[in-house]
């Protein structure tokens, strides 16, 4: 039985009132023994079948001892019930990331809800700013900024705090310039590691942390990585969220059937992968979408379990 798996095991042993490690120290165990860490993002479920799917799936990837999880929050508290409730469940069974954002977030409510992470044994929380719900009225925040969220977060509580990162500059950005600025104040303000939206190349990784270090940000910078299991929904989220799909990649899967796209993008989902260790990412944190199949592949096939 492997070190990994050791460790994994003794977290099911932790009540809810003793915090699981965060993800900080298990970054910093793992580098310590040359291994990437693995671990996976989850998303409140809308309905009775998508909470079904979501913990079949969990408890699949489970199986597969992550090193850490997390749990996505709907801006302006959409979804906040929701993903509390899935965040004391799963805090119990592995280190899981709980999400913060700022729409609509007063420094009270924020900070009963990083009580609620803490009591549910949380240690690592992540600050976003947020999008506001689509067709919603303005909302007046308290908070405005993930650097805000980032401050209330160390005033009140000793929890890893993490952030996002933009490898291929975030849409409001003028350049990766700005970008890696405004990483290093959040650092400044006392961020302890980072995680990536989605992007589909090594360079553009290579880049973000290239130019962070060069401007004193020593936090780790963990890439979030995508598995192109369902092309045509994967195109749509890059779209969305601006992230660029290189074009003999974008090519192949338009030209190919259901089926061949999968094999076409699972096998390029695991190459991303493993090159992104092989130019030294500390670990892979692998965007799920509640399904475990693709998940368990990437991580299976860069070579990260076990």
């Amino acid at each position: 039985m492997s070190e990994q798996s050791n460790q994994s095991q003794s977290f099911a042993g932790h009540e809810a009132s003793s915090p699981m490690p965060g993800v900080v120290s298990l970054l910093n165990q793992h580098r310590q023994m040359g291994k990437p860490t693995i671990s996976y993002e989850f998303f409140p479920p809308k309905d009775a079948e998508g909470d079904a799917a979501l913990w079949r799936s969990f408890d699949k990837l489970l199986e597969s001892n992550p090193d850490f999880v997390s749990v996505t929050y709907g801006a302006g508290g959409s979804n906040r019930d929701t993903s509390l409730a899935v965040v004391d469940r799963m805090a119990k069974l592995v280190p899981t990331i709980g999400h913060l954002t700022c729409v609509g977030a007063t420094r009270r409510t924020t900070t009963e809800i990083i009580r609620h992470f803490e009591a549910a044994g949380v240690s690592s929380l992540l600050a976003l700013r947020g999008d506001p719900p689509k067709d919603a009225a303005p909302v007046n925040s308290e908070l405005s900024r993930a650097i805000d969220l980032v401050e209330l977060i160390r005033e009140v509580s000793n929890l890893d705090v993490g952030v996002a990162a933009f490898p291929e500059v975030h849409p409001e950005s003028p350049s990766l310039v700005h970008d890696v600025h405004v990483l290093k104040l959040k650092q400044d303000a006392g961020a302890s590691f980072a995680m990536t939206q989605l992007f589909f190349t090594v360079e553009a990784y290579v880049n973000l942390v290239t130019a962070a270090r060069a401007a004193g940000v020593t936090i780790p910078i963990v890439p979030g990585v995508m598995p192109i299991s369902n092309a045509a929904k994967v195109l749509r989220m890059a779209e969305m969220s601006g992230a660029a799909v290189p074009a003999g990649l974008q090519r192949d899967l338009q030209n190919a059937d259901e089926v061949q796209a999968r094999v076409i993008g699972m096998d390029y989902s695991i190459r991303l992968g493993a090159d992104l260790l092989e130019a030294g990412a500390p670990g892979l944190h692998i965007f799920t979408l509640n399904f475990a199949k693709a998940a368990l592949e990437v991580a299976r096939g860069v070579g990260g379990l076990g």
